[in-house]
């Protein structure tokens, strides 16, 4: 059996509360993930993801217990995608991660791997080309943890419903233009590599998000229409939403 024809498990759907006690607890599910990839390769790789809630993981973790259990200098960071601007501007995903926390945790800078901005590379081509080349020289490997959020049309990374950047083949990274949301210019992993990890975990809270996790989660839907429908862990696929993000779901999902 070839990777493009293994089975993965069913997506499981965890209902929280709120934001806050969705953050706390997916900070929670980080630590033992974590330790469990430690234990298994000596090192961790995660994909945080930026926005509210991407942050709010973050800031969740400083204060988790049992954090200090993980040796942090053995976690590898990178980001499903990245606005095309310059390093430590404040829309980047990277500047809010780290001003939620991410630099205090102890990583080993070398580590963590950021996305290339306009002061580093001419061209968001230029750009992605980077990055996929740090890809292969350090992530080789599944993603032990691939964070996700989602948008309210459906999108995931930067890979929108519609757009061309969908159709990228053949190559870990793309540069995305035009894109519905701005700033236009961005660098996204395709879906070749966010294929490719252990569990892949979705992050979404709020109302305006509920149509599109219903869409995701819904038998049959086209990623073409519904980017967040692709992606899927090998090992878990792990929706957490809030209860409005969850509204428009017709069943109950266990543990909620």
């Amino acid at each position: 059996m070839t990777a493009d024809h293994l089975v993965t498990p069913e997506p499981g759907v965890v209902v929280h509360p709120d934001q806050q006690s969705l953050a706390d607890a997916a900070a929670a599910r980080l630590v033992p993930a974590l330790l469990d990839a430690q234990g298994r390769t000596g090192e961790a790789q995660v994909v945080l993801t930026g926005g509210s809630l991407g942050s709010e993981i973050i800031r969740s973790l400083t204060h988790v217990p049992g954090r200090s259990a993980v040796d942090w200098s053995r976690v590898r960071v990178w980001w499903g995608d990245e606005r095309f601007l310059p390093r430590g501007h404040a829309d980047r995903n990277d500047t809010q991660n780290d001003e939620a926390g991410l630099t205090s945790l102890g990583l080993d800078p070398a580590k963590v791997h950021r996305v290339p901005g306009p002061d580093e590379a001419d061209t968001a081509e230029e750009s992605a080309a980077a990055y996929a080349e740090t890809l292969l020289r350090h992530g080789a490997a599944p993603f032990d943890v691939l964070i996700l959020g989602v948008g309210p049309d459906g999108h995931v990374a930067s890979l929108f419903p519609h757009h061309d950047a969908q159709r990228t083949t053949g190559a870990p990274t793309v540069a995305v233009h035009e894109s519905p949301k701005p700033p236009p210019d961005r660098v996204s992993l395709t879906f070749e590599r966010l294929a490719r990890a252990r569990e892949t975990w979705f992050l979404v809270a709020g109302r305006d998000k509920a149509d599109a996790v219903a869409a995701a989660l819904r038998p049959g839907t086209d990623r073409w229409d519904v980017p967040a429908s692709e992606p899927k862990g090998s090992e878990a696929t792990r929706w957490l939403v809030d209860v409005e993000a969850a509204a428009g779901l017709s069943w109950r999902p266990a543990g909620s």
